[in-house]
């Protein structure tokens, strides 16, 4: 697993903490995955939806992971304030 790139969300997106594009495998590629932090604390990952629907679900583990790389990802980037 490989984070392709991340974007900071900055102002006006409730508790998304970024956006991010990540590659799985050499074969699979996944853009635009969102970083929320949840009421609760955790963090969480979602995929883009498209008409109302998701375009993917993540197993627990590798949602686990996929925060993990984002975290990692994120070290040294400003963040919105108002999500941590």
């Amino acid at each position: 697993m490989h984070i392709l790139d991340i974007r900071p969300e900055h102002g006006g997106s409730g508790n998304t903490i970024a956006r991010f594009d990540v590659q799985l495998t050499p074969h699979c590629r996944l853009f635009n995955l969102k970083l929320v932090r949840a009421r609760s604390g955790d963090y969480r990952v979602y995929a883009p939806s498209a008409w109302g629907s998701n375009t993917a679900t993540f197993a627990p583990e590798l949602a686990a992971d996929l925060v993990r790389a984002a975290g990692d990802a994120l070290k040294g980037k400003p963040i919105d304030q108002r999500a941590a």
